[in-house]
């Protein structure tokens, strides 16, 4: 083949081939290096490069895949990677996609801490909705620490600051060993058992990822995960992350972090205090002078419900003069109607009858005993056997009739 008759590639093809060369080539593999440009972009990727003192190769860490990382890097950092190799065709760079990322030296501690974070996430202890809510005006603070641990020192001093008012329960405990975690899980317990603080601050200074390891213990995260009582974790410095931070109710980067998350500042409260003082003058001041216009309108309707001595007097003389007036009135009815009735029974009186010359005659009858007299109306009524009384207007007689014609 001549050199007119190859074929020319221009250096995107290039790049691409060779690309595709290196993904064919070479499977996941392993690095190990320290950082150097350390960068985190807003998007949430990282670049950076990996360098010893034999090269260096450029790194890509895609926001999907260092959210488990579990720290944040730094330039100088000793790090250990799985990657696929490849290449930045825009560039022409040889790159490092990146998996896994971990401290050196880890190994099967970053491993483990990986597997059980998994595992925790897929039961749903990080769950947001699991947390409870850290009160903002604790009765009383509990710090579960070691005695001599640099942090506590630190707590204290910040809780001292911020709200001396507060009362501080210390639930001293290993923080690194063998048997920190369970002494942890024994001062959880503790402080479940008393119930006598509000919240809960876990607290350690910074170190190795074995120095921090007790607080990547399975059982204390479900200890965590089940306390009644809400939980700040502060362990290690802003960088590091445990189990203990992703289980926690609230995570802060440092023990001291952690007190102000959980202290409300002095200055605060005594703003807030003097807040709601104001609030209640004011409404009070409104509560009294709402009643004083209900006092007033009641005072008003007192006044025209009950009018004034000479008033009513003078309402009691003119009722008095309608009553007489009144009384007056119907007697005079009274005593003209009974002229009236008089005059009427001398109409009807018979002895008036009698006196213009009449007379009447009484027929005798016995009955129960006794003799009554009534009124002969009809002359058949008269006979010549029996006596008669005739009335007349100056007196009566008593007749007998010796004969009688009809």
């Amino acid at each position: 083949m001549t050199e007119i008759s190859r074929e020319i590639l221009n250096v995107g093809d290039l790049n691409r081939a060779i690309a595709a060369s290196l993904e064919d080539r070479f499977d996941t593999v392993w690095v190990s290096g320290e950082i150097s440009n350390f960068k985190a972009y807003d998007s949430g990727h990282w670049y950076f490069s990996l360098k010893d003192e034999e090269g260096q190769i450029r790194c890509v860490m895609f926001r999907g895949r260092n959210g488990q990382v579990g720290f944040m890097p730094q330039s100088g950092d000793l790090v250990e990677v799985s990657a696929s190799l490849g290449m930045y065709v825009p560039r022409g760079d040889i790159q490092l996609t990146i998996q896994t990322l971990r401290r050196a030296g880890m190994g099967g501690l970053y491993e483990a801490f990986l597997k059980l974070k998994a595992k925790l996430a897929k039961e749903g202890l990080f769950d947001e909705d699991r947390k409870r809510e850290i009160p903002t005006h604790p009765r009383s603070i509990g710090i579960i620490t070691s005695p001599q641990a640099a942090a506590l020192k630190d707590v204290l001093s910040t809780l001292a600051r911020r709200a001396p008012h507060i009362p501080i329960v210390i639930y001293p405990t290993l923080v690194q060993g063998p048997d920190a975690p369970a002494g942890i899980v024994a001062a959880l317990k503790a402080a479940e058992k008393e119930n006598a603080v509000d919240v809960i601050l876990l607290v350690r200074g910074g170190g190795s990822i074995e120095d921090l390891w007790a607080f990547n213990d399975e059982q204390l995260a479900y200890a965590i995960a089940n306390s009644p009582i809400p939980v700040v974790s502060g362990v290690g410095h802003e960088t590091d992350f445990t189990i203990a931070d992703f289980v926690a109710d609230l995570r802060a980067p440092t023990p001291t972090g952690a007190a102000e998350l959980a202290a409300p500042r002095k200055d605060q409260l005594l703003q807030e205090l003097d807040a709601i003082k104001q609030a209640l003058l004011q409404r009070v001041n409104q509560r009294v002078e709402r009643e004083a216009q209900t006092l007033d309108q009641l005072a008003l309707r007192l006044s025209h419900a009950l009018p004034n001595p000479d008033r009513m007097r003078e309402q009691i003389t003119s009722w008095q003069q309608r009553l007489n007036q009144a009384w007056s009135v119907r007697m005079e009815n009274w005593k003209r109607n009974q002229t009236h009735y008089q005059s009427q029974l001398e109409i009807l009186n018979p002895q008036r009858t009698l006196e213009r010359g009449y007379a009447v005659i009484l027929s005798k009858h016995q009955q129960e005993g006794k003799e009554q007299l009534h009124a002969v109306r009809k002359p058949g009524e008269l006979n010549i056997d029996q006596g008669f009384e005739v009335r007349l207007a100056e007196g009566e007689a008593q007749v007998r009739f010796s004969e009688i014609k009809h």
